[in-house]
């Protein structure tokens, strides 16, 4: 059952969401090559805890870690270790808050140094869907519409949609109704009704959409050894309209990036 919330509940679960934000671009500012994604763990969750909130993935279903850091060929969920990062990785940090009793949890794929070019498109590509989709949640639309246009976008580049992980609702609970699939028909799955809260998150690979589970029991990695991408926002369903409640905005302002590319889904300016 979709559980919409209030406008005063979506300024909370928006803190929670900004404190996911602020926690990735403390990330954007530590990783680099020879440091570990343990080490990017262990200051993680110090950051979070030091913002008075608690991790929202430790402990979450047995998970051990604060961040879940998924690197080249690994899609998600994969676990924080010793391995040294190296130039030309690419790294997928996912990373949940709890705070004010609402989640927040979102996720940004990181180039390591120079990465190569296709490499680098299928990063590109894979946040550019993330937009598309968010378009598509609003009023009258339904769930498989906003799969539908991620899928179209990502497949027409000739990459795979992972099938078997979807996004989610998101409020007190870090994982509510509805699925939110990133492949579909247009007009088919649940109804968007306002006031809802989802994490839309395409997880895209480069070759194969098949994928194969590790025997740690949480690490996912592309069947063909390929790179994935991963990218993350939540997103309230305000007066019809779709409404940024993360951003990527401090991830850039650590790395000396500029972009627009969030601006028409917020209501207001974002003060960092």
């Amino acid at each position: 059952m979709i559980i919409p919330k209030t406008l005063e509940e979506i300024e909370l679960m928006r803190e929670s969401a900004l404190l996911v934000s602020k926690t990735l671009g403390m990330i954007a500012t530590e990783i680099k090559p020879g440091i570990t994604t343990l080490q990017l763990d262990k200051r993680a969750e110090e950051f979070i805890r030091d913002h008075q909130a608690v991790p929202g993935f430790l402990g979450l279903y047995g998970c051990p870690s604060t961040l879940l850091t998924s690197v080249n060929e690994q899609v998600v969920h994969g676990l924080p270790t010793n391995r040294p990062i190296e130039e030309g990785d690419i790294v997928s940090v996912d990373c949940g808050v709890l705070k004010n009793e609402f989640y927040g949890d979102h996720a940004y794929t990181f180039e390591i140094g120079e990465v190569d070019a296709a490499t680098r498109k299928l990063l590109q590509v894979t946040k550019e869907s993330l937009y598309v989709g968010i378009l598509e949640f609003r009023a009258g639309n339904r769930v498989e519409d906003v799969g539908n246009a991620i899928q179209k976008y990502t497949e027409a580049h000739g990459y795979g949609v992972v099938r078997e992980l979807v996004g989610h609702g998101l409020g007190r609970k870090m994982h509510e109704a509805p699925e939110m699939p990133n492949y579909g028909k247009r007009g088919r799955g649940k109804q968007f009704v306002e006031g809802m809260v989802v994490a839309i998150e395409p997880m895209i690979n480069m070759g194969t959409k098949n994928i194969k589970h590790l025997k740690d029991g949480w690490t996912i990695v592309t069947a063909d050894k390929k790179p994935s991408a991963h990218f993350e926002h939540n997103v309230a369903l305000v007066n019809g309209k779709p409404e940024l409640l993360s951003t990527f905005a401090y991830i850039y302002q650590a790395l000396g990036i500029e972009s627009n590319e969030e601006d028409e889904f917020r209501k207001n300016p974002l003060v960092l």
